[in-house]
């Protein structure tokens, strides 16, 4: 009986594996999601707003402006909030909105070395505020802003500044990031169904034959759906609150009875352009978040819709794919010109809409007065929103490399005569209706001709001319061909996609 071999951990070095390099030791860092490593370049402008530092940096334009309103007062109500509180002058104001303006790669190590220390990243922001607050003399000569350092945080819990720095980095990544996008794709889409407005096509309903359309026409009933969400998403309301621990302005009250807390958080929720929620527990209820994840989730389904449907055109041959120069189809077959760019969109805006509803359905609900499940879920947002900017640069990078193929849909409608079988049955009920004998059971008639089977040209004429309809009508449908046969297909898109 012979002994089994000796056992080795996977990663144990042998002579026949030799020991590997520890990935993640590598520097600079490798990226553990696809957004930040092979697809970075199309999703980076997002860093600017939905990262790690964004947020920090968001924090930090909070309490800075927070600051400046309890020392300088309101738009409305102009003078320190807190008594004693030095009125801050313009070179002190800009000086503080300087640090997150300022706020670069040096910055956020050194947050992150603060928070190491404090283990509670808002707090780190505050002590980061207050370093900068320290150095204001040796910057600025004579100045008083030291004297304010115990304002910064006031009054407020770690909810007060998150929700309003997310409010904003949502609202900064729709407004300068992904609506500019989403945009685009729709407006490209839009020219693309107003050049091929009366390019005919056949249908295909449940998978068969059906009524001819225009390939313009159905690019422009996803370009008014996509758009409809987009003026949806555009009306979106980003909400904010400045309370306290509970949202009762309990802090606030006892510390500085006389000010009117609540006109003072909305006039600062206002300023910080966003909509003030007056009602809330220790967080904001992020309602809003749910609504704005919800439409562009919607949003997100109906590209998948187009990805699907184009990919469905280009395998009939529809669209012809432009080959890019030196680019591999396959790997093996070296005539193919896969439709990746709609397939990885599909991908992404699946992996997107679960993110987004699982955002939507979890940040709605927070035991009694607060847990910090949301916290967790928050970070995620930069991704749901980065698959789907993804996908929006997938499908216009598809689309600019689709050409129509004009003859085979002619092919393909010229070998489809049944078609006409809906218009002649049609006809001959209005011939009825007007008092033409000879008209029973027409869609019975019309059945027996062609369901189940093909019907030339010279087939589908015959039937007709042996009808006994009017002239006028008789020569109408002796002119139509399935490649006429698209109402007012045309005249759609140039009305109602403008």
């Amino acid at each position: 009986m012979t002994s089994p071999a000796p056992q080795t951990s996977p990663t144990e070095p042998t002579a026949a594996q030799p020991a590997r390099v520890n990935l993640a030791d590598v520097t600079p860092p490798v990226a553990l999601g696809p957004l930040d490593g092979r697809y970075r370049g199309s999703v980076a402008p997002l860093v600017d707003h939905l990262s790690e530092a964004a947020l920090n940096r968001a924090r930090i334009h909070v309490e800075v402006e927070w600051l400046v309103t309890l020392c300088n007062g309101t738009s409305d109500a102009p003078g320190a909030v807190v008594p004693g509180a030095p009125t801050l002058t313009d070179a002190e104001i800009a000086y503080l909105r300087q640090i997150p303006a300022t706020f670069g790669a040096d910055e956020i190590a050194e947050l992150a070395a603060i928070e190491r220390e404090t283990v509670h990243d808002v707090k780190a922001v505050e002590y980061f505020i207050k370093r900068r607050i320290a150095a204001a003399p040796d910057a600025l000569g004579g100045t008083n802003l030291p004297a304010a350092s115990e304002l910064v945080h006031f009054a407020c819990t770690s909810e007060d500044i998150n929700n309003l720095s997310y409010a904003l980095m949502v609202q900064g990544g729709m407004r300068d990031v992904w609506l500019p996008a989403a945009e685009a794709l729709t407006d490209q889409l839009a020219a693309m169904a107003r050049e091929h407005a009366g390019v005919p096509m056949l249908s295909r309903t449940h998978g068969q034959p059906a009524t001819p359309t225009t390939i313009g026409k159905e690019l422009a009933v996803l370009t008014h759906r996509l758009r409809r969400q987009l003026r949806r998403i555009e009306g979106a309301e980003y909400l904010g609150k400045l309370n306290g621990a509970t949202g009762t302005y309990g802090a606030h009250t006892v510390a500085v009875p006389g000010a009117d807390w609540p006109a003072v958080s909305k006039s600062f929720v206002e300023h910080l352009g966003l909509v003030w929620n007056p009602l809330t527990t220790q967080i904001e209820s992020h309602d809003w978040q749910a609504e704005v994840y919800a439409d562009v989730a919607r949003f997100n389904r109906i590209l998948h819709n187009l990805a699907t449907d184009v990919w469905t055109y280009i395998s009939l041959g529809f669209f012809t794919q432009i080959p890019v120069a030196g680019a591999t189809g396959s790997s093996t077959m070296p005539h193919k010109v896969n439709p990746i760019r709609f397939e990885n969109a599909e991908a992404n805006l699946e992996i997107s809409c679960s993110l987004l509803d699982t955002l939507s359905a979890t940040l709605v609900t927070s035991r009694l007065q607060r847990d910090l499940t949301d916290s967790t879920t928050q970070r995620n947002i930069g991704p749901a929103f980065g698959h789907s900017l993804l996908a929006i640069d997938n499908v216009r990078r598809g689309l600019k490399a689709l050409n129509v193929n004009a003859a085979l849909m002619a092919d393909d409608l010229d070998a489809n005569w049944e078609v006409l079988g809906e218009p002649v049955q049609s006809a001959m009920r209005a011939a009825s209706v007007a008092g033409v004998e000879g008209m029973e059971n027409p869609y019975e008639r019309l059945k027996e001709l062609t369901r189940g089977q093909r019907v030339d040209a010279a087939r589908m004429r015959e039937f007709v001319a042996g009808l006994g309809l009017p002239d006028d009508v008789a020569a109408r449908l002796a002119a139509l061909t399935p490649a006429s046969y698209t109402g007012v297909a045309a005249q759609l898109v140039e009305d109602y996609l403008a």
